[in-house]
């Protein structure tokens, strides 16, 4: 690399603006513990993934690169050229050697992503390229990059394959449960994998309101003028703490089908992990090398998973994660509230002029004139 930065190459590998770069960077400095967790496991069976990237190569993976390369427009120094010094930005910051082909594909439907098992290919819409502004799509561009460096479309396509190769042996007694309880836990790992590539896009974009733009427009359009980020995530507030069991059980079904987390999900995960000691420890240069990746211990990453999702049940506050904190803490009004049915669990909603209900307030009456108190 020259004296002001730019490599000997005839292509300018240098962020637009200033950022702080990540020479070496592990992916798991930025993975959801789940996402970790599993990708640390699957990265122990040496050889398999090798095997299975061969045996690709005579799947469709060639299809779909020749039938980018013939429908979509390949981005380049002279074809969005833009969006090519972004692609150069996110791989100068996360310091991915081999930058991946990037493709802009006619569809008016916002949406990217990063495909491909041999070699990661990135396809944005322009749908998305149309309604993002630069820094938003920055975001967007370093997320790609992040599914990338994880992996996430090489493991992915293991999983689904697996996936696949267990629906062959579902006349086995009771192979239709084993199935759905491996589709449902691949779509979760799914969901951590997109919030381990939001942190990425904001490793890259080092620009927090941005990421929250671009998820807020992803949702609502290109009517930022109308929306607002701080109200937005007072909607992901209102989402997780509103209701009763009921709408518990409603917010699991919603969710189960879906291979992306809620909108204003990612949006308050994100601003959750920005503010955390762990993202200030990145930013100050102290994080795991790739160079160490091969010492990561299977056992750690997934201690570290379960208390993730120990604490994220711990702090919740949905009705049915509260009632599964107060089980496991032995809490003593439990009969009471099953007697007084979905109500009993609702959290309390908030008063009108933002003070906490106190003593003062008095027990509230239940659906049919019974005192109320949730013991909380």
């Amino acid at each position: 690399m020259s004296d002001d930065g730019r490599e000997q190459t005839g292509h300018e590998r240098v962020p637009s603006r200033q950022r702080r770069r990540f020479p070496g960077i592990s992916s798991r400095a930025y993975e959801h513990p789940a996402d970790r967790s599993a990708l640390v496991a699957l990265r122990k069976l040496s050889g398999f993934d090798t095997v299975f990237k061969a045996l690709s190569g005579l799947l469709p993976e060639r299809s779909l690169r020749l039938l980018f390369l013939s429908d979509s427009v390949r981005v380049s120094e002279r074809q969005f050229a833009h969006l090519h010094d972004m692609l150069l930005d996110a791989c100068y910051i996360l310091d991915l050697e081999k930058v991946p082909p990037m493709y802009v594909t006619q569809d008016p439907q916002p949406n990217a992503m990063c495909i491909g098992l041999d070699e990661p290919v990135v396809v944005v819409t322009t749908g998305l390229v149309e309604l993002l502004d630069e820094e938003e799509m920055r975001a967007v561009v370093g997320h790609e990059v992040g599914h990338a460096l994880s992996g996430h479309s090489v493991y992915r396509t293991i999983l689904l394959f697996l996936t696949t190769l267990a629906l062959k042996v579902a006349w086995i007694p009771l192979g239709n449960i084993a199935i759905m309880a491996l589709v449902t836990a691949l779509r979760e790992w799914f969901r951590k994998s997109e919030l381990s590539a939001d942190r990425a896009g904001l490793l890259v974009g080092q620009d927090l309101r941005a990421s929250m733009r671009g998820l807020m427009k992803m949702a609502g359009g290109n009517h930022l003028h109308e929306m607002n980020v701080d109200a937005f995530l007072e909607q992901a507030e209102e989402y997780e703490a509103g209701g009763d069991l009921r709408d518990s059980v409603l917010k699991i079904l919603n969710v189960l089908p879906r291979s992306h987390p809620f909108a204003t999900i990612r949006a308050a995960e994100l601003k959750k992990w920005a503010e955390s000691r762990d993202h200030q420890r990145l930013m100050d240069g102290h994080y795991p090398r790739r160079s160490e990746d091969g010492d990561a211990s299977v056992r750690d990453s997934f201690r570290e998973s379960a208390a993730s999702y120990a604490g994220d049940v711990k702090s919740s506050k949905d009705p049915l994660m509260k009632l599964v904190t107060d089980l496991a803490g032995g809490a003593g009004d439990f009969g009471g509230r099953v007697r007084r049915g979905f109500y009993g669990f609702r959290s309390p909603a908030p008063p009108k002029d933002g003070s906490r209900p106190g003593p003062k307030d008095g027990p509230a009456e239940g659906p049919h004139g019974a005192s109320e108190q949730d013991g909380e």
